[in-house]
């Protein structure tokens, strides 16, 4: 029973379905209780459900915490901006000093109190959020949970009190339409990506393939895809089955967006540096959301960036900007990477610039091919922040840069 639960215990569900959550949560509002609820599933995913006299405050937790809230912002409050890095101002003055303070839940409060938003609005969002976390948590299946039933870990103020019962069942709707649509055994957390270009192209047309191309870069959920569509997500899952069952496309895990609240310096700039002449690193690729999601690595950690997403132009670009590190595309509609990357190397600036491949590709054949026609290093999509520095700390001698003229 829950009010006899402790943070150090955990009873496990062997399938915490729609019906059994109704029965957990209806517990917890027969005897009142207010603290938080920690659900996690037996691949180490946790969510967190903060309550009050039984009822449900607000939810985070999972995977992807900051693509929910991006997402919620796109949806409910357009009016706000998406850009996570926007809010840095209001994010500054929260107290979120406390080790169970949920900086998404904070930022709605403040965001009622100066009415930016209304009260309603701040609702549905806290709906729908807890409504992605019980689908989540049905399609884990195995769950044990934890309680912590002391009042003071919960919000002291609180925009609205969900009951279950209703939460439950909208996600419930969900599932079902999830299952019906013979894509249960699917996440909408993963991310398609293309693995096989030319096949994909061949069967399909010009405008489908030029559409596929820009948005499966391995960047997007099926969820996220779903809001960039402005389409359901089963519609946009059920519409690129056919190319994962050829192999065509790849549903892959990606990592969560970089919490906006980190307001620490760059992890990579190194301050050893200070004086350094500043580096420019270029990235050419059609994916415009790509080459965002590098800009905003890039520049983070205290480099120049250039982004070029036209590879006709692209060698005269780099020609007049003279890059000091340049991340290269393999595949584009108008040109590869092997091609470019062949063509600058024949080019005595050129010669000993680092130039790393990007691609969805990460077979034998595309690193060997890579190295003939001179690359330096290969990453495989998609993009891992990590991997984009350390590659960029390996390849920049920072006290041997190549002389720009």
């Amino acid at each position: 029973m829950i009010p006899k639960e402790t943070a150090s215990n955990s009873l496990p569900f062997r399938e915490f379905t729609p019906l059994i959550q109704a029965n957990f949560f209806e517990k917890s509002r027969k005897y009142r209780f207010s603290g938080q609820i920690l659900l996690t599933s037996n691949s180490k995913v946790t969510w967190i459900f903060y309550m009050y006299l039984g009822r449900i405050i607000y939810a985070t937790g999972g995977l992807h915490p900051v693509r929910r809230w991006k997402r919620n912002l796109i949806t409910y409050l357009p009016h706000l901006s998406s850009n996570l890095n926007a809010h840095q101002k209001d994010l500054a003055g929260l107290n979120l000093d406390s080790a169970h303070k949920c900086w998404e839940y904070e930022l709605l409060c403040l965001w009622v109190k100066e009415r930016k938003i209304s009260l309603e609005q701040a609702a549905t969002i806290i709906r729908a959020n807890i409504t992605e976390i019980l689908f989540d948590i049905t399609q884990a299946r195995q769950i044990a949970f934890k309680v912590n039933s002391n009042s003071q870990i919960t919000f002291s103020n609180r925009l609205v009190l969900i009951d279950a019962e209703a939460v439950i069942a909208e996600s419930s709707k969900l599932w079902q339409a999830w299952q019906l649509a013979k894509i249960a055994d699917r996440s909408p957390d993963m991310a398609p990506v293309i693995t096989q270009a030319h096949e994909l192209e061949k069967k399909t047309n010009p405008k489908v393939y030029q559409t596929l191309t820009q948005l499966l870069d391995g960047q997007q959920t099926l969820r996220d895809l779903a809001v960039t569509m402005k389409k359901d997500v089963i519609t946009v899952t059920r519409s690129l089955v056919p190319y994962v069952q050829r192999g065509l496309i790849k549903l892959v895990k990606i990592p969560d967006l970089p919490s906006p609240i980190i307001n620490s310096p760059p992890q990579y700039v190194d301050k050893t540096h200070a004086n350094r002449p500043k580096i420019l690193i270029a990235c050419v690729d059609d994916s415009p959301l790509i080459s965002k999601t590098m800009e905003q690595i890039i520049t983070e950690a205290g480099y120049d960036f250039i982004g070029i997403n036209d590879a006709l132009r692209a060698i005269a670009i780099l020609l007049a900007k003279k890059p000091d590190l340049i991340f290269l595309d393999l595949v584009m509609p108008n040109a590869n990477g092997y091609e470019i990357c062949s063509q600058l190397r024949k080019l005595s600036f050129f010669k000993k610039t680092p130039i790393v491949i990007l691609t969805g590709h990460d077979g034998l054949i595309d690193r060997v091919r890579a190295k003939i026609v001179g690359s330096s290093d290969f990453i495989a999509k998609p993009i891992d922040k990590s991997i984009v520095l350390d590659t960029i700390r390996k390849h920049l001698r920072l006290d041997v840069l190549p002389n720009k003229k």
